[in-house]
């Protein structure tokens, strides 16, 4: 097992240029992918990109489950991005309040719209080539992980900053109110291989 210590925003590491992976059987690559897991579980998070842990590579990894911050209705399973592009967003938005592993113990959490759909293209663990169409919290967390691709972070993102609160409130008011479910909601999951010449 090979935790490694989450980068704290305003590290000079989240705002550097993230270079795409061309060696898809690497040891590194592998090491990497391992040390994102690792992390992600330990941590308790959803969602983890190779620059939060001091990689600047174009990786990052999902899992939408229950956790502390979570109660979901419907999971997905773990899933790795490598060289990710996000091909299409959806007109229709959504408001989901976000944290981040990246703020220390996960204490500020922020109202954030983003695309209610998305479809991501991007290569897996095995350097497959894939397209993954969904909704939800999967959408979401894929969002904002390629965000931390992109150099931007969550607060960034947050459409009212007087709405920021702490743990204690979005454990208390948010986490299960009835928006955060319904937006939180995972009803589309369409993954499809694409051949490559």
């Amino acid at each position: 097992m090979a935790v490694k210590k989450i980068v704290e925003i305003g590290h000079r590491v989240l705002k550097l240029e993230n270079k795409p992976i061309t060696d898809f059987k690497s040891p590194s690559l592998r090491r990497l992918l391992r040390d994102l897991n690792d992390t992600m579980e330990s941590v308790d998070l959803i969602g983890i990109a190779a620059p939060q842990i001091g990689n600047n590579s174009q990786v990052f990894l999902t899992h939408p489950r229950k956790t502390n911050a979570r109660k979901l209705a419907k999971s997905d399973i773990l899933r790795f991005y490598i060289n990710p592009k996000i091909i299409y967003t959806s007109k229709e938005t959504s408001l989901i309040y976000e944290g981040c592993g990246c703020v220390p113990k996960s204490t500020i959490f922020g109202p954030v719209v983003r695309p209610k759909e998305i479809e991501v293209e991007a290569y897996d663990a095995g350097g497959n080539k894939f397209r993954l169409r969904c909704d939800g919290l999967l959408a979401r967390v894929i969002q904002h992980e390629y965000d931390h691709l992109q150099g931007i972070e969550f607060l960034e993102r947050v459409t009212d900053n007087r709405k920021i609160i702490s743990w204690n409130f979005y454990k208390k008011d948010i986490r299960n109110s009835k928006e955060q479910k319904e937006a939180s909601l995972i009803t589309k999951v369409e993954y499809k291989q694409i051949p490559t010449t």
